[in-house]
This record gives structure tokens, sequence and C-alpha cells, in this order.
């Protein structure tokens, strides 16, 4: 293996031209030292003079008394949780913060602005590198820093891409710990930086991804084109196809996009009862900025407006929320009034509540056309939410001499449509535009119609921007779907129409199945037949249990008639199955088979409540018409299609499956077609251009080439192994951290492949190889105490599959975790064939060991971890042999073992070991403790681990702020004794807290 350039580091790779980029962009890059000496502390995440005098040369009629008051409402939020101070300092940012001032026309509340959002290069624009930040346990230092008035507006954190695959997760977990999301890594970071911050990028050069405050791993997206600059002339302007890292850079930290983000196009949403803060993709942001640029340049209401096509799943009601934020901040349409055009009540219901949540101020829903028509008539500034019906009902009144048909003619009012699509072209548009004859209007859709009779454009007009659906699975918004067509025999297409009526009522005379085939001979009819759908529901019980349960899953069926939904409610019911429920449109005058399942809209929104919900029991959605369009359930994995749908309603409705799940284990969704659309979904991709639909759905079998070459990229790591049961050889090929990354991916690939066809007999060839490459992937977590290589990654039937292959081949004595501490480890080791493996698992239990305690003991730990990579390394250059090394390794583990009693010799605590650490001229090596002015430093040591400990025995001292002040004042005093003053001293007060609450949290 070719080792990769010494200089393959993250600083020349992606630091270095990054910040050569921002500065071309109108950054100025801030050097450490500056940085430095305009902060008060280290603990401070602004730049306070910086945005002191940004504040006053934007508010130049500022008194010094709100300037502190200002300055105090963005960097000192009082809130409960990160996400509701960051929502807190967006409100700020973007509205100004209201200070009571009299300029000489008596004291009323002005509006105090931090940004300048017209002048984006006016603001001060400030790149540093390195910034270091004090937290509770220790320094934070992101590698970039956007400052723009003194205030952090986005964070970059940088990585090698010689680091392989790895490189995204390590970066991504490193600025979430910064932001002490989890419970565990609570003291570990330095939250306080992330307020202000809008934007978080993680990049490595050759890959990079943005995301924000809170956003998790699965959620940090690809920025893949520069908007408004056009992708080609950025080439030209490099004179090369630009990297990741530098579209991104110029696609979202050009001072004039951040700001415009920063300003618009943020929401926090609220999921679960949390806040989750959102910011836009680059397709989403893309469309608002083309939109916002017809509307500026269009001459005519039908010039200004068109089609937002973007696939099924990629937040088109945010693109239209965003759509409308952009909109009212126009400063030429004068507080325009926008009107939301769904058409179904739920479609209504979810965009009025995601307006709610965004904080868009006083969305009405209009109640009836006469409703409708008084809100439109206002004087403006309005956001009305209808539903298309209402454009039928002020028809009707028309025709009855009743609502005159023009609501406004006022031009600067705005028409969204959502799921444009399915509106009755005709009636709507002409109702529409008789209504509203001034009005610019966007339609949103993820399957345009171009028909003779109807067609998108021809309505709406031409596309302000398309998002394919090969776009949106490439960028991995949403999850590649499979296609699969099971009990052929059973389908009902063609010529095998008259075969089924046979088989079906195989138990009737000839004579009665004619009369019954002449009366009844329907696919429709037939499709209800109790045989038939008690077959289906054999059948896809038990492709449920197989392929979809094991993932903890859910599945919609979608039947071809009420009466035939409510048969496999009761088949399944019958048969025992998992536990359905029918979501139905109803009729008043429906019959006694369907109306006993009939539901309130309280029933039926818990019940949807329930399928969205993971662990609960419902498993079913059975539909017929519903549920089939704006429905999001990212639990739901499997569509069982017995109904025949076409065009954009079939496109649709197989898009359900498609979602991302909140745990990012959902790997793909499945369309299994029991009724036999092959043909009715050849028609309805045909709508598009071939290659806007590519890839929309991929046969099973399709898949077969690709699980054959994944298997291969697997197993090649251990070509040349004689003995695939010598496990130590095995293990040795993907010792290497880089080439254990590399298996780590290919691993997960092939897992995935087989996923997704067992238990199909077609996966019975590769079943073998799984089992083995998952247990050296067992062995390997445990030998390199690598928890990313955990088989509990894996999707459940695989992770079963390996799990019961480790069980019954006793592996799991063979790789079961044993601490440095535990007598059992040198069972372990003395159990190992060799001094190579003996030598590897002391190497890794030492690294294992060190970074769990650097954070309790710095100075004892950092000598270790210093030493260790000395012998690692003579061993790296082959100056020494396995077993010598391991003859090297053995006296650290004994130190590590023996820590309290080199803290005893000392006639000191561990913890007061730690303190002694951590002051200055600390020895360098733990056999140095006897040395030099030991005597002074033990004294000193002592006296701050007295002085501290009554304060550390107080119950949840660490969620005490009042406790952990007096813990940096104790240890102050104690300094101030011994001659330490100023920031020497905060530094050490500040060491010795984040010691103590490490010590406490093991």
């Amino acid at each position: 293996m070719i080792l990769p350039d010494r200089d393959w580091n993250e600083v020349r790779l992606a630091e270095d031209p990054a910040i050569a980029q921002l500065v071309s962009l109108g950054w100025t890059h801030v050097t450490q030292e500056a940085i430095a000496s305009e902060r008060r502390s280290l603990a401070e995440a602004f730049l306070p003079q910086r945005l002191i005098a940004a504040v006053r040369r934007l508010n130049p009629w500022i008194s010094e008394e709100n300037l502190e008051r200002a300055v105090r409402a963005v960097t000192q939020v009082a809130a409960t949780g990160l996400i509701e101070a960051s929502e807190q300092a967006h409100t700020a940012l973007g509205y100004g913060v209201s200070v009571d001032q009299d300029l000489g026309d008596g004291r009323r509340g002005r509006d105090v602005r931090f940004l300048d959002f017209d002048r984006p290069l006016g603001n001060d624009l400030a790149v540093a590198r390195q910034f270091r930040l004090h937290g509770a346990k220790g320094d934070v230092i992101p590698d970039l820093v956007l400052f723009v008035n003194g205030l952090p507006l986005a964070v970059i954190e940088c990585k090698s891409p010689a680091l392989g695959p790895r490189w995204l997760a390590e970066a991504v977990g490193q600025l979430r710990q910064y932001q002490e999301l989890e419970p565990h890594q609570r003291g570990s970071g330095a939250p306080q930086l992330f307020t202000t911050t809008q934007l978080l990028v993680v990049t490595c050069g050759q890959g990079a991804r943005v995301g924000t405050v809170g956003t998790p791993l699965r959620f940090f997206d690809e920025w893949n084109d520069p908007y408004p600059l056009a992708r080609a002339a950025f080439a030209r302007r490099l004179g090369r196809e630009p990297n990741p890292q530098e579209l991104l850079i110029q696609g979202v930290l050009a001072p004039e996009i951040l700001l415009d983000i920063t300003r618009s196009f943020v929401v926090f949403d609220r999921e679960d009862g949390r806040p989750v803060r959102k910011i836009p993709r680059y397709n989403q942001y893309r469309a608002v900025l083309r939109a916002i640029d017809r509307v500026r340049t269009g001459g005519t209401p039908r010039a200004r407006g068109g089609v937002v096509w973007h696939t099924q799943g990629t937040g088109k009601s945010l693109t239209m929320l965003w759509l409308a934020v952009k909109l009212r901040r126009e400063p030429a349409l004068e507080n325009p009034t926008l009107l939301m055009v769904t058409d179904r009540i739920d479609l209504d219901d979810q965009i009025t509540k995601k307006f709610l949540a965004a904080g868009f101020p006083d969305p009405v829903q209009a109640q009836n056309a006469s409703h409708l028509r008084r809100l439109l008539a206002g004087s403006g500034g309005a956001t009305v939410l209808s539903t298309v019906q209402l454009f039928r009902e002020i028809a009707d009144d028309a025709k009855r001499g009743g609502l005159h048909q023009v609501f406004s003619t006022a031009e600067n009012l705005f028409v969204l449509v959502d799921e444009a699509h399915r509106s009755e072209y005709g009636h709507f548009a002409a109702n529409l535009e008789r209504a509203l004859p001034n009005a610019t209007r966007f339609a949103f859709t993820g399957t345009p119609i171009d028909k003779k009779k109807r067609s998108t454009t021809r309505t709406f007009g031409s596309y302000v921007d398309t998002y394919t659906i090969e776009q949106a699975t490439a960028d991995g918004v949403v999850l590649k779907i499979y296609y699969e067509s099971r009990l052929p025999e059973e389908r009902i297409v063609g010529a095998s129409l008259d075969a089924l009526f046979e088989r079906v009522f195989a138990d009737r005379s000839a004579d009665e199945r004619r009369e019954i085939q002449r009366k009844y001979g329907t696919a429709l009819a037939i499709a209800g037949a109790p045989r038939r759908i008690e077959a289906i529901c054999l059948d896809l019980l038990d492709h449920y249990a197989t392929h979809i349960a094991p993932g903890g899953y859910k599945a919609q069926i979608v039947a071809s008639s009420r009466r035939a939904a409510a048969t496999y409610k009761e088949t399944l019911d019958r048969l025992h199955g998992p536990e359905s429920a029918l979501i139905l449109d109803w009729a008043p005058d429906e019959e006694g088979k369907v109306a006993r399942y009939q539901l309130d809209k309280r029933q039926e929104r818990d019940l949807i409540e329930r399928f969205k919900r993971s662990g609960d029991p419902l498993a079913f959605l059975i539909v017929c018409d519903r549920l089939l369009t704006g429905f999001d359930a990212p639990l739901e994995q499997v569509l069982y299609l017995d109904r025949p749908l076409r065009d954009h309603a079939l496109l649709q409705a197989i898009a359900r499956v498609n979602r991302k799940t909140a745990d990012g284990r959902k790997e793909y969704g499945l369309v299994v077609d029991y009724w036999g659309v092959s043909d009715e979904l050849q028609e309805a991709l045909a709508i598009f251009a071939p290659q806007d639909v590519q890839g929309a759905l991929t046969p099973i079998a399709d898949e077969l080439p690709r699980l054959a070459a994944r298997h291969r990229a697997a197993v090649r790591f251990f070509d040349g192994v004689k003995d695939r049961g010598d496990l130590e050889a095995c293990l040795r090929r993907i010792e290497p951290e880089d080439v254990r990354a590399e298996f780590d991916l290919a691993f997960r690939r092939f897992a995935e492949s087989v996923e997704l066809f067992l238990p199909d007999p077609r996966a019975l060839p590769f079943e073998q190889d799984l089992r083995w490459l998952g247990k050296i992937r067992q062995a390997a977590a445990v030998r390199f105490r690598d928890n990313r290589l955990d088989v509990s990654d894996c999707g459940a039937k695989a992770r079963k599959l390996i799990e019961d292959a480790i069980v019954a081949d006793g592996v799991q004595v063979l790789v079961e975790r044993v601490s440095l501490f535990s007598p059992a480890f040198d069972e372990k080791l003395a159990a190992l064939a060799g001094d190579e493996a003996r030598a590897s698992e002391v190497e890794h239990a030492l690294k294992a060991e060190i970074h769990l305690r650097l954070a309790e003991n710095p100075a004892f730990y950092s000598s270790l971890r210093e030493r260790l990579e000395e012998i690692l390394d003579l061993r790296r250059r082959r100056r020494i042999e396995a077993a010598e090394q391991l003859k090297l390794l053995l006296p650290l583990v004994g130190e590590v073992r023996n820590e309290a009693a080199i803290a005893q010799e000392l006639g000191l605590t561990t913890t007061g070991y730690a303190i002694y650490g951590l002051l200055p001229e600390s020895p360098r090596r733990a056999h140095e403790v006897a040395e030099g002015r030991a005597g002074e430093r033990t004294g000193l040591a002592g006296q701050i681990d007295a002085a501290v400990a009554p304060l550390t025995a107080i119950v949840d001292w660490r969620m005490k702020e009042d406790v952990q002040r007096e813990i940096r004042r104790e240890t102050k005093r104690r300094l101030r004794g011994a001659g330490l003053v100023g920031d020497e001293a905060e530094s050490i007060a500040a060491d010795v807290l984040a010691s103590l609450r490490a010590r406490e949290d093991r």
C-alpha cells in the first residue's frame, strides 16, 4: 500500500485553501495573536471591540447604557438550552433589539441593528484560525471561525482527505461535542460559541458539508451549486472544475449569501415538541432567489411567476415558507399579501403549522369563500391559507349571482400553490385568475403534468427551478426506491383478467361464473374478492415479517376501493397480522362493511401519529385515496400497491417510502406491486425527460451485480490470508487506521446490499462471507478499541446473521473487551498467540485508557501518550521488533495501573496529583515526581485539593454555576498565595475545574 504524502494534512489541503478563498470573497484573515489581544477572556466567544464599534456605527444615536444592554442581548442569552438560545439570538440579529431612548421626540422603543444586511461588505468581516475557547473541562479549538461585526456566524472544522470516509463523522462529531448536544458531552465543549452561529461547515477539501446548530450527521448536506454565480463561470474563474469545498464556500460563505441566509433562510421548526433549527439546501435557496429575480424582472403577472419542480421529499413546504419571507422583505413590493393554496385540508393544516412554528406573523386559514374574499380585499400584508375548493365555491356563488368574482386587483399579491399537479387545472386556474387578475402565481410540485388538457407549465408559467429525483437521490436528500412485482398469477393486467376471474370464482358453476362476469367482471370488482385479498395478505404478511419488521419499519397498503380496504383490514385481523388501521375518505351513505371502521378527525390524527412513532405496534395503514400525497412518515419503508394508479398519482404514491429516518439507518424504500402497474409506471415516467427520472425506481434484480461488486470490495482486504479462520492474521491486515476505515466503508456497503435481499434466496451465496467479515469487524472493534466497527450499525437482518455466527463460533469469548485494570487482561494477553498480537492488544488498550483519562489528569496522561508515540514510531520505522515493542509497552501499563501509588508517594490523593500536574514547572515524566521543586508544588496541590473537596461533595455540583464559581475562587485564592496571578491563575483555575468535572463524569 502506498502511504499518503506527509503533506497531505488538513492545514495544507483544507484550511489554507479555505482562508485564501474567503479572503478573495471579502473576509479579512486575522492572526491568532490579534484575536487574542481583542478578547477580555478566553471564555468569550465574540470580539467585544468589533461588536461595540459596529453597534455604534449602525446605530449612531445609541446611548452607552443602551449599547451595553443591546450587546448583552446577543452575547448573554438566557435560555434553557442551546437551540432556544440560538432562536432568541437569531431573532435579535434578524429583527434587532428594542431599547427605550429619547432622541428629542420622547422616550420610546427603538430597534438596535447588529448587522448591515443591505451592505454586506460594509460589515466587519473577519476569519480567525484556531480560535481557542475555554470550556468547563478544557479548551476547544475550532479550525476556522467567521465573525461578522465581532459575532461568530460560521464555524468550519477541517479534516485531511487522507482520513478517507471517516473524515465526515469525525468532523461532525467534533462540532457536536463543542455544542455539548448529548448529556455525556456536558462540560466538554463551549456551547457559547454557537448562540449566534448560523452555519456549521465540515470539509476535507475533496468533500464538504453544511449544517447548522443541532444538526445531526445525516442532515449535513453538500452544497453543489454556487448560485447566483453560474457554475461554468466559477470554473472559468478557477481555470478548472471547482472541488466540493470551493463550491460550498462560494455558495454559502460569500458575505452577501451568509447574511442573506441569516436573515431570511433560518427556521425553527418543531418536531416532537422540541425546537429544531433548519437551513435551506442548495436547491431550496436557488429556487427562492430565482423566483425573486422573476418578480423583479417580469413585466406581467404571468412572467413574474412560474413552476418550482422539486421532487417529493425535498422540502417544498419550507421552500414556500422561505419564498414568503423573501417576498415580505422585498422593499419594492410594499408589504405584499400572500395566499397559500393547497388542494387538501390536511395539507392546509400542515402548511399553517409550518408557518406558525417558523414564527411567521399571523397566518390565517380562510374558512369559506366569503371569508377568503374579505381577507384578500384588505389593505395588504396578510398571510392567507386556503384550499383550492374555495375557488370552486367562488365560481358557484358567481353563477348564482352571489359573490363578485374579482376579489382584489392588487399587484403586490402573490399566490403560492402547493402540490399544483393535483389541481383541476381548467376551473381552478380560471377561477383564480378571475378573482385575482393581477396576482403573481408560483406553483410548487414534485410531479408536474404536461398533457394536452392539463399542463402545469401552461397553467402557471415556465419552470423557475428544477430538482429531479436523480439529483435528490445522488445528494442523499431522499432514499433510493426499489420495485418488486409479486404474485404474478394474481396480477390484474390485460389478458390475465379472464384467467384470474376463473381462479377466484372456481367454486361456482359455469353458468354462475358467466353471469357474475357479465355483471361484475371488472378489474376493480375482482380486486375486492375476499379470496384474492386473502392470498395477497398471506404473501404480504410473510414479506413484511421477513423483510420489513426486523428493521422496525412500517407499511402502507393501497387498496383499489373503500370496500376492498375494509376487506384487507378484516383479513389481516383474522390472520392475526400486526396492528393495522383504515384511513379513508368517508361517504355519507357508506355501507356497513366500511362504516364500522369510520373515524372522527381526532381518532384519525391519533392513529397517524402512532404510525409515525418508532416502537408503536401500529404497523399498517390501509388506504384508498388518502395519504398518497403530502404524507411524510419516515418509518414507512414499504408500499404494498394493489390499485391502478397513473401519472403523477403513481409517482406521488411511491415517494411515500423515500424519506430518511431520524436515526439514519433506513437504507432504501420499497414498492411491492400486487396490481401490475409496471406499464403505467413507464407511462408516468415518460411524462419527464429520461434524465429527469433516471433512478426513480430500481427493480431489485438490477441490484445483484452491485451486490457482487460490493462483496468483492469487502473481501479483497484479506486476499493472501491462507487460513480464513486465522483471526489474528485477518486483524493484522486491517490494523493501520486508514486501512481499517476503508474496510469499514466496504463492509457497510456490502452489508447494506445483503440487507436488501435477505431473506431472499439470492442472498444465500453471500451470507457466509458476511458472517465471516462481521466477526472480523467485531473482533477489530474490541482489539483496536474502535467503536465505529460495532455491528450495531448494520441493518437488523444482517446484524442478526452476524451476531448468531459470533455466538455459534464462540468468537464472543475471543472478542470480549477487557479493561486494562482487570486481572482478566493479563489472562487474555497470555492467551494470545505471538508477540505481534500481544503488542497490538497492549498498544490499543493503552490508547483507549489514555484517551478516556486524559481530561482527568492532563499532565500525567499527556506524558504517557508522548512516550507511547515514541515507541510506536520506533516500531513503524522498524527499529524494533514486536517482542521489544511489547517489552517497552508493559512499563507504561504499570504506570497507568499505579497512578494512585505515584500520588501516594507524593502524599497526595489522585485528585491532588492531577492538580499537581497542572501547576507551573510540573514534571514531564511520571518518574520525575520526586525531583526538582516537587515539594513546593506538592504543598500547593494539596492545599487546593483540600479547599475544593467539600465543594465537589455537593450533590450535582457540576450543574450548579455558583458552586463552580466557588471552586474557581478557592483555587485562585491558593494560587495568589503562591504568587500566581492574572491570566495564568485564571487559566490554571479553569483547568482544575475541567479536571474535577472529568473525574466526576467518570
